[in-house]
């Protein structure tokens, strides 16, 4: 029975196809440090309010007036809470940075060659990333060689599940029409892979040296998107 071929490339995105370091050392700062300053200009605004009355609920606290949901939500970034409200707001908040020109999306070059060579043999490009929908496509959309979301067919987040789960993969194949077997996910961490791998899609991991890769994993690695031959979802001269 011959190997199916792959049809579709779902990736990670922070130590994947951009470093953890841009992630942790530029965003989450910009986000922060302005979050106080745009939910008092914004609290008004329809998606600022939702995302504030998602968090007082959240933390069963519908009483809380703007300045402590602000302090709630400074406190869940200290924690490094993926709380959807949270995730909601730092969007809105890279938007404005790139939208300005203040942020621009860091893409591994490789990253960006070997993408627009798979679109270019046919192949559909998705991203499966912790971030929202929004940040993916501001990260994509605003980088120093243009605006690279052209390239994706789709975007997924946590709303379809965790990325610790096979289910959730399950879930994306159902999404795109794609069987799993036919899918190869991309991302620097194991437990993702394991995951993917247990939904029946094909894995490769990749590590740029920031991630911790436990010695017993057992996917094919990668340094770089063009040791990956994306339609046999193999590394290229393994073995």
């Amino acid at each position: 029975m011959s190997t199916p071929q792959i049809r579709a490339i779902l990736t990670d995105i922070e130590g994947t196809t951009s470093s953890i370091s841009f992630v942790k050392d530029v965003l989450f700062p910009f986000a922060r440090s302005r979050l106080a300053g745009f939910v008092a200009e914004h609290a008004a605004d329809p998606e600022v309010a939702d995302a504030l009355a998602e968090a007082r609920t959240l933390a069963e606290r519908p009483d809380l007036d703007t300045e402590a949901t602000i302090a709630l939500l400074q406190g869940w970034i200290e924690e490094d809470r993926k709380a959807k409200p949270l995730k909601a707001l730092q969007g809105m908040i890279w938007e404005d940075g790139y939208r300005s020109g203040v942020l621009k999306g860091d893409i591994y070059p490789d990253a960006i060659a070997g993408l627009e060579a798979w679109k270019a043999e046919g192949l559909a490009l998705y991203v499966y990333s912790s971030g929202s929908v929004l940040a993916q496509k501001l990260i994509f959309g605003f980088t120093h060689a243009g605006d690279l979301t052209p390239l994706f067919s789709g975007y997924f987040d946590t709303a379809i599940g965790s990325k610790l789960e096979a289910a959730s993969y399950t879930a994306i194949a159902g999404e795109i029409g794609i069987a799993p077997a036919e899918i190869l996910f991309l991302s620097d961490n194991t437990k993702e892979l394991d995951a993917a791998r247990a939904a029946g899609m094909k894995t490769i991991g990749l590590d740029r040296g920031e991630a911790v890769i436990p010695p017993d994993q057992t996917h094919p690695l990668v340094t770089e998107f063009g040791a990956i031959d994306a339609k046999a979802g193999t590394v290229r001269n393994a073995g």
